[in-house]
């Protein structure tokens, strides 16, 4: 019987273009079992150009382990899939090329089926794409292997990431929701819906008052009432319209919610010793910081392609804004164990399309005075 490989794989970039990784798994169909993996840092490209590049990685991954299989090929990259499968043309000169290299990968395979699956089933490429981009953004040669195991990670100068941006940037500023009676206490405040205390809607007017001439064309928001009420105060000064985006709600901290620190401690020493300690472990019940990451910049994603050019201001939370500033600046997951932020606090960043981001500013309140 010809046996069944199934390739998962996912490409992106930080900008697009901008620096730019892929990851692909080859994985057994019946369980599930990921027999290899790879992934690799590309340097300056498009999403396409990565995503062409992790299909190509995918199929060798593949074609080493058995050539003779059949082949199931799953992208969330609808281009990608649709010009495999000679449903569309291939009209970009860049793509060419890459599209003849999967061919001739994919030619040691029998037979080969593409098939185009929502970004949420590819997490396990995406993640992999995810570690790359934010190696390439580091200005890192960087590659995995099958194993998952860094094969090499060669730190750039000090200015390889660095290139002269000549576009227009999508501007944030980022504003986070006024004081609440958690906050206050510094109770952990995640999905919960917590209003704003007096003090808290006053923050909200002194931000807004603030943010009255600073060009704002845009608002969007966590749906979560604390920051909705927040962003109502800068509505109702720049009579822009408030819309909700829910890949900028707050961190789940699931069973710790509305607790302290000491309470979390005194139930829960171990666990949150290791939450402290790893981005990718999640509070009992709650989401990972690795999993909002992936949200948030999904969310991202949607401000540039949707916004770009323009001045979008982003009412949101501590975790979602420091995400947001740990991509600009292409530092790891666990520097936002470094970084405070204060209630109402602005910050702003520039994203380029064809250059890195650029921090302007971070956890001001000189409005609260």
């Amino acid at each position: 019987m010809t046996p069944h490989l199934v390739v998962e794989a996912d490409g992106g970039s930080r900008g697009n273009p901008g620096p730019a990784g892929y990851g692909a798994l080859v994985r057994d169909p019946e369980t599930g079992e990921a027999l290899a993996e790879v992934a690799e840092a590309i340097g300056h490209a498009t999403n396409n150009v990565a995503e062409y590049r992790g299909l190509i990685a995918g199929l060798r991954a593949a074609a080493a382990l058995a050539p003779g299989a059949r082949l199931t090929v799953r992208m969330d990259s609808k281009l990608v899939v649709e010009q495999m499968s000679g449903r569309w043309k291939i009209k970009h000169p860049d793509m060419v090329p890459l599209a003849a290299a999967a061919r001739e990968a994919a030619a040691d395979f029998p037979a080969v089926t593409y098939e185009w699956i929502p970004r949420a089933r590819n997490a396990d490429a995406d993640r992999l794409a995810n570690e790359a981009m934010d190696a390439a953004a580091r200005g890192e040669e960087w590659s995995r292997s099958d194993t998952g195991v860094p094969t090499r990670e060669v730190p750039a100068g000090d200015t390889a990431a660095w290139s002269t941006a000549t576009t227009t940037p999508l501007t944030t500023i980022l504003l986070r929701h006024g004081e609440t009676p958690l906050s206050v206490e510094k109770r952990f405040a995640g999905v919960g819906d917590h209003p704003l205390t007096d003090n808290g809607v006053a923050q909200a007017r002194a931000a807004a008052l603030a943010l009255k001439d600073a060009g704002v064309e845009v608002i969007v928001s966590s749906p979560l009432t604390r920051c909705r009420a927040t962003a109502a105060e800068v509505a109702a000064v720049t009579g822009l319209d408030v819309r909700t985006d829910e890949g900028f709600r707050e961190t789940d901290f699931g069973a710790w919610e509305g607790l302290t620190f000491a309470e979390v401690g005194e139930r829960w020493p171990d666990e949150l010793k290791r939450w402290l300690a790893d981005p990718k472990v999640a509070p009992p019940g709650g989401e990972s910081f690795t999993t909002v990451a992936r949200r948030v910049r999904s969310s991202l994603d949607r401000l540039r392609e949707r916004h770009g050019g323009r001045t979008v201001l982003v009412v949101s939370h501590v975790t979602p804004i420091k995400l947001l500033v740990r991509e600009a600046l292409g530092a790891p997951l666990a520097s936002l164990y470094r970084m405070h932020l204060d209630t109402a606090a602005l910050s702003s960043i520039a994203w380029y399309a064809d250059g890195p981001a650029s921090l302007r500013s971070f956890n001001d309140t000189h409005h609260l005075g």
